[in-house]
């Protein structure tokens, strides 16, 4: 099937590779030169754990960017929209960039001949392809959707740094539409993913999207809020996650204990679940605490920190930028409000990570130093911070520290193999 894919980001990007891979033939759009540039020279412009060789194995031949929208709609069935939704401070999402695109997909509709499906990836608020995406398309284009075109919301449940194994290996595909011939069309796309379909309306489907997004991290919050008392009474919480994960009505997933979650998705998400909620007269106590939790958390981590070492003017190794492993995404890490309170305190910060440097960089400017080696991090530090769960943690040689002094926030460390000499001290254990 030809498809066109609108926007070459994390969800965009993958969505393009991942139906190229299985030979559909994909077009997709963006106006970044930059990127385009990148994309038809097999370069991921972002970070995903195999992208790159999916890249390799599809461009040219199923996979190509371009800035013309116009040639791609008019050369494939279907158009994913995958733009972002940003959250404004009160959490209402951004729909500038949907709306534009909406409107761009319609008047090229107008002209159009053949039944094209416009397929809303992108994360948007129960109520927003009805009311704000159908209306603009068909003023556009002058059709009627579901009679001219179909429009259906497929959203996404993808992972940063397992996006490419969540594409692949779902645990569900949702489809929201208005008709049963662009659900067909949407669900033959995903033939060979092997997943559970199920058919909804569109407001069903976005709900769906926000709905998991805040369980997950409820799932989060709570284990950290419990987390916080067992390290008052001497319990590791990790012990208790494992304890109750093994019930099957709970499950282990996302009950690690750290930080505070972080990304371009759990906080947005959350936060315009509840703004929608005050919308309609709910006022959503449970979520509010979630996010209240998860802004506390960095703060615990300074707290500790600064009850056990003299931080003014001490050398600490950030080790661990991006929100989680396996991304170079700092998108509301708890990485960032951590090294803002140490710098206030006077600390000089080394910082490490394995992908998310220049990102970083990019926030702190020359406030702190940057290291590609684990070594050149810690040399000298009188403290080393593990803020990301990167594996290669796991295993660290502490010598070029002055003071060999841990405190891990991710539980990542095995302290039966730590030197005698190495003082080790968790967040929530």
């Amino acid at each position: 099937m030809n498809v066109s894919v609108v926007g070459s980001g994390y969800v965009g990007l993958v969505t393009a590779a991942c139906f190229a891979e299985k030979g559909h033939k994909i077009t997709c759009v963006d106006i970044d030169p930059q990127k385009i540039d990148k994309i038809n020279n097999k370069i991921p412009p972002i970070y995903e754990e195999g992208l790159a060789e999916i890249l390799e194995s599809v461009v040219p031949h199923n996979l190509n960017a371009t800035d013309d929208l116009l040639e791609a709609i008019n050369s494939s069935q279907a158009t994913f929209i995958c733009v972002g939704t940003p959250c404004a401070a009160d959490g209402q999402i951004d729909l500038t960039h949907i709306k534009k695109v909406s409107e761009q997909i319609g008047k090229i509709l107008a002209d159009k001949k053949n039944y094209h499906v416009v397929v809303v990836k992108s994360t948007v608020i129960p109520g927003t392809t009805q009311d704000h995406v159908i209306p603009l398309l068909e003023s556009a284009s002058g059709k009627t959707a579901g009679k001219d075109f179909g429009v259906v919301m497929n959203p996404e449940f993808l992972r940063e740094g397992k996006a490419i194994i969540d594409f692949k290996k779902p645990d569900r595909v949702v489809i929201g539409s208005i008709d049963d011939e662009s659900a067909d069309l949407v669900e033959k796309l995903y033939y060979h993913f092997k997943a559970p379909v199920l058919r909804v309306d569109l407001k069903t489907a976005e709900m769906i999207k926000y709905t998991a997004n805040s369980l997950l991290a409820t799932k989060v919050s709570f284990i950290n809020e419990v987390g916080n008392v067992c390290k008052k009474i001497g319990v590791n919480v990790y012990d208790v996650a494992q304890g109750i994960g093994l019930d099957h009505r709970i499950s282990p997933h996302f009950l690690s204990a750290g930080p505070g979650f972080g990304g371009s998705c759990f906080p947005k998400d959350v936060s315009a679940l509840i703004y929608k909620a005050g919308e309609v007269g709910v006022q959503p106590i449970l979520l509010n605490a979630v996010l209240e939790v998860n802004r506390n958390q960095p703060e615990k981590v300074l707290e500790l920190i600064e009850k056990q070492h003299e931080i003014k003017d001490s050398k600490i190794a950030v080790l661990g930028l991006a929100f989680k492993a396996g991304t170079d995404d700092v998108r509301q890490s708890p990485s960032i409000p951590i090294i803002e309170g140490l710098l206030d305190l006077g600390a000089v910060i080394q910082a490490h990570d394995f992908e998310a440097l220049d990102a970083t960089k990019k926030i702190f400017k020359d406030k702190i130093t940057y290291h590609s080696e684990i070594k050149d991090a810690l040399a000298g530090a009188e403290l080393a911070l593990i803020l990301t769960e990167w594996p290669q943690y796991k295993k660290m040689d502490f010598t070029p520290m002055k003071e060999k002094k841990i405190f891990d926030t991710r539980y990542i460390i095995n302290q039966d193999l730590l030197p005698e000499d190495v003082e080790y001290e968790g967040l929530c254990w």
